[in-house]
């Protein structure tokens, strides 16, 4: 049984333990039909069907039924190897939900697999930082010595970065220019409305972007502000989980939620506000993720009822605070979490074409991942490459002065990959120019 002892089971021939299987409901509505392929990153790539949406709910089934024996690295790799990014369930005329099957089959690969001794390593290592704030705080100091002092410059002249393994050199290709460290920690608790306030919401500051992406949380805050929002937005607040939650790891995912549920808890807050499209594909399932803890299930649900996107708060907002011209060609990406997971298409685009002067340009694929996908571009390097590549030259195509997206991850993906391709863009959150638009600020 591979580990599996026959009381863990949900049957003597299933591959999959009892707690929360992918879902045989959910399998059987997938008919097959194939109109997730071309919706599909990896199979664009490969054409594998294995490395489909179809292809994997057919393994879901196979390992379900006994007809696969052992969780095998050809097996895992298969779901290794998903981006995520739920651009199949856009396509699906059936309506498959897609991402409760993955998550609940990583959560299995996750228990049962063994891996790797550097892939142990390099996932321990992920998951000791990433998810920390204050970790990463502390971690920005060495950073910042080490690209102010020319330290990386010198790594990448003289070919050493090189040497390292390719899961690091992905790591330091994608770091941030840090302009100061210790960022991100500066906020008050309680933030005023400019005027008559309109709304009371908190603000999720994120883990990684309230280190590295600090101007982002800064330029929300000023922005809902200016547009009448009073703001809770307390310091201890740590990760929504969401790192966790794709890649499997439900125990770290659920104690997450968990502590962000009871930062926000007891606050009269009309609804809490993330501009990180990956957190809020999270923030918005944990009614789902919870749903089996008799203390947490309902405050889940109603935590999740008030999570809203950024732009989702600006389009219920009507416009307060003027907006000044911007005369620029931007590209925009799509962010997945945004567009596929939260089905958010218009709003970000209606907050942008708001703006006097700025001319929005549409992206071919857009519906396609650039392949950073939370951890996916530090574990899976390579494919994550040629998908920032394929985007990339989408980009440059467009000839656009700026790039904007909805999510800080995609940002570092495609300014990596137009780096490499010696066409470096200045890339912004869309909050980041409508800032710039309120405050008058032509140069970006």
């Amino acid at each position: 049984m591979d580990g599996l002892s026959p009381r863990d089971t949900v049957s003597l021939q299933s591959l999959f333990d009892s707690h929360h299987p992918p879902d045989d409901g959910l399998i059987r509505e997938c008919v097959h039909c194939g109109f997730c392929l071309p919706a599909c990153p990896t199979y664009l790539l490969w054409h594998e069907e294995m490395d489909s949406p179809r292809g994997r709910i057919y393994l879901m089934k196979a390992a379900a039924e006994g007809k696969i024996s052992t969780m095998d690295e050809s097996f895992v790799a298969h779901f290794d190897r998903c981006l995520g990014c739920m651009s199949c369930m856009t396509a699906c005329p059936s309506g498959v939900k897609y991402d409760k099957l993955i998550e609940s089959t990583r959560a299995q690969i996750e228990r049962h697999h063994h891996r790797g001794l550097w892939d142990r390593f390099t996932r321990w290592m992920i998951f000791q930082l990433f998810p920390h704030p204050r970790r990463l705080r502390w971690l920005s100091l060495p950073l910042w010595l080490y690209q102010r002092s020319g330290l990386q410059r010198l790594f990448y002249k003289t070919g050493l970065i090189r040497l390292l393994p390719k899961r690091l050199q992905q790591m330091d290709s994608l770091l941030p220019t840090l302009d100061a460290p210790f960022q991100g920690f500066s906020y008050g608790t309680r933030i005023a409305a400019q005027g008559t306030p309109r709304l009371k919401v908190g603000v999720l500051l994120g883990c990684v972007q309230r280190v590295f992406f600090d101007r982002i949380n800064a330029a929300t805050i000023r922005v809902l502000a200016a547009e009448g929002c009073e703001m809770f937005v307390p310091p201890s607040q740590g990760c929504c989980g969401a790192l966790a939650t794709h890649v499997g790891r439900e125990e770290q995912s659920l104690e997450a939620a968990r502590r962000m549920i009871d930062t926000f808890d007891r606050q009269d807050l009309d609804y809490i506000v993330v501009n990180a499209a990956g957190c809020g594909s999270n923030l918005k399932e944990y009614g789902y993720l919870l749903r089996d803890d008799a203390k947490y299930a309902e405050k889940a649900r109603i935590f999740a009822s008030k999570c809203r996107d950024i732009s989702e708060i600006l389009t219920i907002l009507s416009p307060q605070a003027e907006r000044h011209a911007l005369p620029m060609r931007a590209a925009f990406h799509d962010s997945c979490h945004l567009l596929h997971a939260q089905q958010l298409r218009t709003p970000p685009r209606s907050v942008l074409k708001a703006i006097p002067g700025l001319e929005l340009v549409e992206l071919p694929e857009s519906n396609i991942c650039c392949g950073s996908a939370g951890v996916y571009n530090l574990v899976e390097p390579e494919t994550a490459h040629d998908l920032g590549q394929r985007k990339a030259e989408h980009v440059a195509r467009a000839k656009a002065e700026i790039l904007v997206s909805g999510n800080p991850g995609c940002l570092l993906q495609i300014t990596k990959e137009m780096r490499d391709r010696g066409q470096p863009i200045r890339a912004l959150h869309f909050i980041e120019v409508i800032d710039a638009s309120i405050r008058g600020v032509t140069k970006l």
